[in-house]
Order: C-alpha cells, then sequence, then structure tokens
C-alpha cells in the first residue's frame, strides 16, 4: 500500500482539475473534512487540500478548452527530462515539458500508448503529498485500460515498473510495483476496461483511491453533496469495501475502506 517513502516511480503527487474551484472546495471539504490552502499569488490559483496541515492533495481551475474536469495522478522521478525522452522512446506523447515549480521540484505531462494522461513529479523543496495510505488520503491508484499488456510494456519502460498476478474471486487483477521492490511496494493496479461494467463506456483513464473509515456514509456524503455513485459500496473479499464517484463536476475518484491485513 502506498505511503509517505516514495520511491522512483511510484505515485507521490495528486491534484483534480475542476470546473468549479470553489464548488470543489467545498465538496472535497463536506465529503473528506478536506481543508483548502492556496498555492500563492504567483501559482494561478493552485491550492492545496490538507489534512491536519498535511496535503493530500492539489486543485485548481480549468476551462473547457483545457479538459474536461479530472484527478490526475503523478509518478516520482529523479530526473523529469529523462522520463519525458522515455515517454517519447515508448511511443507516448509529451503533453507538457518539464517546468521548474518555483523551487519545489519539476512537473510535466504525459499521455502513454493508449493516450491516458499522466504526471511526472521530480522533487526539490517538496518530495510529494504530506499524507498517504492513511484515512482522508490516496492510498492506491488504478489504470483502467483497453490493452493490460501494452500498458504494462509501457509503464515498464518508462518507470521501470513490475507487475504481477493476484487472484481474487471472479478473476485475476493485475498489481504494480516500483522496480526493487517486492509485495509491500505495490501501489496500483491494471484493468481491462472491457471486464468492468462500470468503466466499460468510458474511455481509459487513472483512477485514484482514497482510504475511508466508512464508505457506505461517504457515498451516501457524496450524494448529499451532489456527486455521483458510479459503483455502489461493494466488498471485495481480502480488499476491503469499494466504491466508485464523480464530483460534482464530472471528476472520478474511488474510495475504500482498506480491510485488515493479515499477520
Amino acid at each position: 500500500m502506498l505511503t509517505t517513502r516514495f520511491v522512483n516511480g511510484s505515485p507521490n503527487w495528486l491534484d483534480v482539475g475542476t470546473a468549479d474551484i470553489e464548488g470543489a472546495i467545498a465538496f472535497y471539504g463536506g465529503l473528506f473534512g478536506w481543508q483548502f490552502r492556496s498555492a500563492g499569488p504567483d501559482a494561478g490559483g493552485y491550492g492545496f487540500f490538507q489534512v491536519d496541515g498535511k496535503t493530500v492533495a492539489g486543485a485548481m481551475q480549468v476551462t473547457a478548452e483545457q479538459g474536461p474536469p479530472s484527478w490526475n495522478v503523478y509518478f516520482r522521478t529523479t530526473d523529469a527530462e529523462a522520463t519525458a525522452k522515455a515517454v517519447e522512446h515508448a511511443k507516448g506523447t509529451v503533453l507538457m515539458p518539464p517546468v521548474d515549480v518555483m523551487g519545489e521540484g519539476h512537473v510535466a505531462m504525459f499521455a502513454d500508448q493508449a493516450g491516458v494522461t499522466f504526471g511526472a513529479w521530480q522533487p526539490g523543496r517538496t518530495e510529494g503529498l504530506g499524507l498517504a495510505g492513511d484515512p482522508g488520503s490516496l492510498c492506491w491508484v488504478e489504470l483502467c485500460t483497453l490493452d493490460i499488456a501494452a500498458a504494462a510494456a509501457f509503464y515498464n519502460s518508462v518507470f521501470g515498473w513490475n507487475t504481477s498476478a493476484a487472484e481474487f474471486p471472479g478473476g485475476t487483477y493485475t498489481c504494480v510495483n516500483p522496480a526493487g521492490t517486492e509485495e509491500e511496494g505495490m501501489f496500483g493496479g491494471l484493468v481491462p476496461l472491457a471486464d468492468d461494467p462500470v468503466e466499460a463506456r468510458t474511455g481509459a483513464y487513472w483512477l485514484p483511491y482514497i482510504e475511508v473509515p466508512d464508505t457506505d456514509a461517504v457515498v451516501a456524503k457524496a450524494q448529499e453533496l451532489g456527486g455521483t455513485v458510479r459503483m455502489p459500496a461493494t466488498d471485495m473479499e481480502g480488499v476491503g469495501r469499494i466504491a466508485k464517484l464523480a464530483d460534482p463536476y464530472g471528476a472520478r475518484l474511488a474510495v475504500i475502506k482498506s480491510a485488515a491485513r493479515q499477520n
């Protein structure tokens, strides 16, 4: 599961682009108890969602021309320029070349070989998120894709990811972990769009999971706040209780109360 002991290739940043920043602040504040702090007058309206003063995500307002509201996942790199070259070599696209963010780090945006957007964060003064794996924070990411083998090959080429198969009732789940790590380093998975009735009609994308203390309570709160339930709270044996949501502006995310780990 994800922690703030970030290693190369693991998710170390998360943010949402929204059509209504004030509305998003109200929604996520009500849903998770997140508080919003502006990054300052030079940040173009960018700011941080926080829990007890620790950053759990970023947020910014986007226009229709910039794309639909969505959550964006960023992966750690020590060399954003080299990552950009690796993306191009693997037949992905550099959407935004690496840029310095006021000394906090370097950020870049890419699309994989199937057109799925993702980012890279090269730490400067900011290593990444201040909280991960705990209630109210990012704990898992999932790539919904048309071609698992092609996606695995792409991200292995760019980040050196390893994949492994985990058997679950009803099928096999493809888990992902950074190079040089074992099971404790797993941070996400790859799932086929065609096999998921919730995602089958959507395009491929990265889906972030937020750890919560009570999945059903969060689902009810999301509806109360104007969000949409894309998949109702569902138990996954050995995994936890999961639900898929969309905020009032269409940005998709998932929540999970993780099952207790067996010693």
